[in-house]
C-alpha cells in the first residue's frame, strides 16, 4: 500500500526516484504518529515502521528517520519499543530525555506555543501519519489535527470546535515549510464517539489515503466519516453541531482543497 501510495503522488515508476522528489538525501525525517488511544486505535507499530523501513530501503538513512509522538508512556502503551541509539530508526517522545520543548515561544495568529525540539530542530521534513477518527469537539481529527501533538498546550485549542486553531498551526514554519505529504491510516475508522476508542463504532474500513494537499486528505477522510455515519443510520457532524469547519478554514488561508468536488482522487487496489 505504502509503494503504491506514494508512487500515486508523483509521475514516477520507480519508488526510489518518488521519494527522490519529497526528501534531499541529507534530510531527517519526522513520521509524525498518534498514540493518544493505546493499541486499539493508535498508529501502530507495524503502521509506520513499515513506511520508515521502506523510506530506508530507498536511499535515505535509518538513522535520519523519527517516529515520534508527545510522550514516551504513549508510544509503549501503543507497542512500540523505544530507541534513542544512534543506530537505527529513532523511537521516541517529546519528553525523552535531552528532549523536550523549545524555549521560544512561535506567536502566528491565535497561535502562542512551544513546539517540541523534534518538530523544531531535530528534522528537515515531516510526514503525518494520522489515524482517521471522529472527535468529539473537532468533529473529525486527521493529518492537521496530529501537529496538535507538537506543541505543548493543544489543551488551549479545542474552543469553537478547533477552529481556527487547528489550520493556523499548520500554518506555522515549523509545520508548513517541513510538510511532504500526508497519510491518513484508515485501516480501522472510529466514526462515532471518538477520539477514544468504542468498538461498536468503529468499522474497518482497510484503506490509506495519501496527498501532498493536507487539507484535501483531512476533507476525504471527513467524507468518510460521513459516510459511515449515514450508513449506521447516525446524524450528520453538523446536525450534532460539530461539523470540522477548521478543514475550510485550511482551505482560505490558501493550505490547501476543502472542497469534495474539486479534489482528484484516484483509488488504487492493492
Amino acid at each position: 500500500m505504502y509503494r503504491q501510495g506514494i508512487k500515486s503522488l508523483t509521475d514516477h515508476v520507480d519508488l526510489r526516484d518518488s521519494l527522490r522528489q519529497f526528501f534531499k538525501g541529507n534530510d531527517r525525517i519526522g513520521i509524525k504518529i498518534n498514540t493518544i488511544s493505546g493499541k486499539k486505535l493508535s498508529s501502530l507499530p507495524a503502521t509506520s515502521l513499515s513506511l520508515a523501513r521502506l523510506i530506508a530501503e530507498n536511499g535515505l538513512s535509518e538513522e535520519n528517520i523519527f517516529i515520534w509522538d508527545r510522550t514516551n508512556r504513549e508510544l509503549k502503551q501503543a507497542g512500540y519499543r523505544l530507541n534513542m541509539n544512534q543506530r537505527g530508526i529513532k523511537v521516541f517522545g517529546t519528553d525523552a530525555n535531552g528532549v523536550g520543548y523549545e524555549r521560544e515561544l512561535v506567536s502566528h495568529r491565535n497561535i502562542g506555543s512551544l513546539f517540541s525540539s523534534i518538530q523544531a530542530r531535530f528534522i528537515t521534513a515531516s510526514v503525518s501519519l494520522a489515524v482517521l477518527k471522529d472527535h468529539g469537539m473537532a468533529g473529525v481529527t486527521a493529518g492537521m489535527k496530529n501537529y496538535f501533538g507538537a506543541i505543548h498546550n493543544p489543551n488551549k485549542y479545542h474552543d469553537s470546535h478547533c477552529d481556527p486553531f487547528i489550520a493556523e498551526l499548520f500554518e506555522t514554519e515549523y509545520i508548513r515549510e517541513k510538510q511532504r505529504f500526508s497519510i491518513l491510516d484508515a485501516l480501522l475508522v472510529q466514526y462515532h464517539r471518538g477520539p477514544s476508542y468504542h468498538a461498536k463504532w468503529a468499522e474497518k474500513y482497510e484503506a490509506l489515503i495519501f496527498g501532498r494537499d493536507p487539507v484535501a486528505v483531512d476533507s476525504i477522510g471527513w467524507k468518510i466519516i460521513e459516510n459511515l455515519r449515514a450508513k449506521k443510520g447516525l446524524p450528520t457532524l453538523k446536525e450534532e453541531g460539530r461539523e470540522p469547519s477548521y478543514i475550510r478554514t485550511a482551505e482560505k488561508l490558501g493550505l490547501g482543497t476543502a472542497d469534495w468536488e474539486k479534489i482528484q482522487i484516484t483509488i488504487e487496489e492493492v
